[in-house]
């Protein structure tokens, strides 16, 4: 009986060992990836995503409540500089408008037929001063004269004062006038409307936040804004470039340039301060593609390397080694380097690796460890 438990154990023993050879001597299939000579950027991120937006954005309001009477533009129209978008029941106001331009046209007939008076006095005042110095006149007649000259200009003087009056009064009954109409600040797109004809619009309370009637987002200008830790935020300056990323267009590339840095720290969160900072596109025709509210990241490209060893960082391991490529034994060895530079995308390569070398690709591969035998995927 002890025999056969003995052999049995033996048998079990030379399987494993022949199973365990087996599965050493097959070798894993791998992809690679070569260090080559190209640009390496040492830059700052976002901390969340930024967000496209205009340069010139407007939430208007009307400064006074009414009844809306007409509405001139839907969402999504664009509209010119000083355009009428809505407009209130203003009928009573145009009454008064209309009323004081009256007035004030009264005022300079009043001031010519004051002004013609007064001159037509004054001359012949001059004419009588002249038949008194022959002794034609008497001095009674000349002082009544005078004095109706003198009361002539005076009130020459009082219609004008009139007409300024009236025209002060007509630019006044202008002002409440154009405040029952909304205009655009300036040319853009209108992307929402609060309020429908008849209904009845409310200013909004000093300290209290309401819907605007009209959100005008200006044309032709448009510039990136987002959230860099306040760790980070120093190492930033205005004029550096930035290589700017949206997911609505996967593999594309925009350049920028720091415009703006905020000169204060956001606390959103207690363990995230973040400060913003703005990005201003440097090709304006990549402005024309983009949407406003499009998500977006930023590298600001703090030092740069060009025409240098490089390497995927995701190929990286602790950060200075590499699983690399030995062609004469077809295995993988765990390889340092020295590196250099480094971002999400590459790490520089300043010692321990060349030109051509051939590392592992991806780390996630089973088995793909220091000593492993592999075939190259094709």
């Amino acid at each position: 009986m002890k025999i056969k438990v003995m052999i049995g154990l033996i048998v079990l023993v030379f399987l494993t060992l022949a199973w365990s050879s087996f599965k050493e001597d097959k070798p894993i299939t791998v992809s690679l990836v070569s260090v080559t000579k190209g640009t390496v950027d040492l830059t700052v991120s976002n901390t969340r995503a930024g967000t496209i937006k205009a340069c010139n954005r407007s939430r208007l309001s009307l400064p006074i409540g009414g009844q809306i009477a007409e509405l001139f533009v839907s969402e999504g129209d664009y509209v010119k500089k000083d355009q009428v978008l809505i407009r209130l029941w203003n009928k009573d106001q145009q009454a008064r408008f209309a009323d004081a331009q009256a007035k004030l046209k009264m005022a300079k007939l009043t001031v010519v037929e004051s002004c013609y008076l007064a001159d037509l006095n004054k001359r012949e005042h001059k004419r009588l001063v002249g038949l008194a110095q022959k002794n034609l006149v008497s001095a009674e007649h000349l002082d009544s004269a005078s004095t109706k000259a003198s009361i002539s200009a005076a009130s020459c003087s009082k219609a004008k004062a009139s007409k300024e009056s009236g025209a002060a009064s007509m630019q006044l009954q202008k002002a409440i006038l154009e405040k029952t109409e909304l205009t655009a600040p300036f040319a853009g797109v209108i992307a929402e409307i609060n309020g429908e004809v008849g209904e009845y619009i409310t200013p909004s309370p000093s300290g209290v936040a309401t819907p605007p009637a009209v959100d005008l987002i200006g044309d032709g200008c448009l510039y990136v804004q987002a959230p860099v830790d306040e760790v980070d935020a120093s190492k930033i300056q205005k004029g550096l470039a930035v290589q700017v990323t949206l997911d609505a267009f996967r593999g594309e590339r925009l350049d920028g340039v720091v415009s703006r840095i905020a000169p204060y720290v956001k606390e959103l969160e207690k363990q995230a301060r973040t400060v913003d900072i703005d990005v201003t596109l440097v090709n304006e025709q990549q402005d024309k593609q983009l949407l406003i509210g499009y998500s977006a990241d930023v590298d600001v490209v703090i030092q740069r390397q060009e025409n240098t060893l490089r390497l995927p960082t995701e190929t990286v391991i602790d950060g200075n080694k590499v699983l690399l490529y030995d062609r004469s034994k077809e295995q993988l060895l765990l390889k340092e380097f020295t590196p250099g530079l480094s971002n999400w995308r590459y790490t520089e390569v300043n010692a321990g690796l060349k030109d051509g070398d051939q590392v592992l690709q991806s780390l996630d591969v089973d088995g793909a460890v220091d000593g492993a035998s592999v075939t190259i995927a094709q």
